[in-house]
């Protein structure tokens, strides 16, 4: 089985490398590999293995960081087996409608699902 991935180019994660100093904490904390290190500073290598879990932000002393935590795939994944209803991946902010799994949603049409 290849590598699991979620919807390609939806991740709200974002890095300053401005900031970045290089210490590598999101590179321990990510559960997904999301990270490497590049000439001594740190790089999004692979957004779309990105689950929004919030961990890289939470324990980002400098500030590098950004993910909208808790509007991801992985939550609806995780509302859905506790039989929450009304989570999805993304849902449009416009129209209000859930758009489910839908690869078109950009990041800038989500809202928070619950």
């Amino acid at each position: 089985m290849g590598e699991l991935l979620y919807l390609k180019n939806v991740s709200t994660l974002g890095m300053n490398d401005e900031k970045c100093v290089g210490c590598g904490m999101c590179l321990d904390v990510c559960p997904r590999a999301v990270f490497m290190r590049n000439n001594g500073k740190v790089t999004i290598a692979n957004r779309d293995a990105c689950i929004e879990c919030g961990a890289c932000q939470q324990n980002c002393a400098f500030e590098a960081l950004s993910v909208r935590a808790g509007v991801g795939c992985a939550h609806a994944i995780i509302n859905a087996a506790l039989g929450r209803t009304g989570s999805t991946c993304c849902s449009t902010a416009e129209s209000g409608e859930s758009s489910g799994a839908d690869s078109s949603c950009a990041p800038s049409d989500r809202t928070d699902c619950c």
